[in-house]
């Protein structure tokens, strides 16, 4: 966990419990959220509102990322958002899953962070890293 100024204490108390090679999940509207994951955020207010992006953005300013997973579809069903999730990741490992398999991975997840985006595959799993 790195300091900054995350406002929401569920997500921070999710962070603060994240270890190393564990899975966070940021989400758009439609991703089926598993039932057994611990931390279920739904931060979803409306159509767009929270952005996939600043979620992600924010989660990120916390957590130590080694590598992520998205769904293969991403890439040409949403190829700007595609291209937008991965710029943030200059230096990281980026996996690619069918979209099916995407879903299976997120049961292995300590929490999800839903947001309000209606972009399709705007879906990251986040391999926590650690900071030393």
């Amino acid at each position: 966990m790195k300091k900054g100024g995350i406002l929401n204490p569920k997500i921070n108390q999710l962070i603060s419990e994240t270890g190393h090679t564990d899975y966070i999940v940021v989400t758009d509207a439609g991703l089926p959220i598993p039932e057994n994951v611990t931390h279920r955020i739904d931060l979803a207010l409306k159509e767009g509102v929270p952005s996939f992006l600043d979620t992600l953005d924010t989660v990120l300013t916390e957590l130590e990322v080694e590598r992520v997973i998205l769904a293969e579809e991403v890439k040409t069903a949403s190829p700007e958002m595609h291209d937008q999730i991965v710029s943030r990741f200059p230096n990281l490992p980026v996996e690619y899953v069918p979209h099916v398999e995407f879903k299976q991975q997120t049961k292995q997840a300590r929490g999800l962070i839903r947001t309000g985006e209606f972009t399709g595959y705007a879906n990251v799993i986040l391999v926590a890293g650690v900071v030393y």
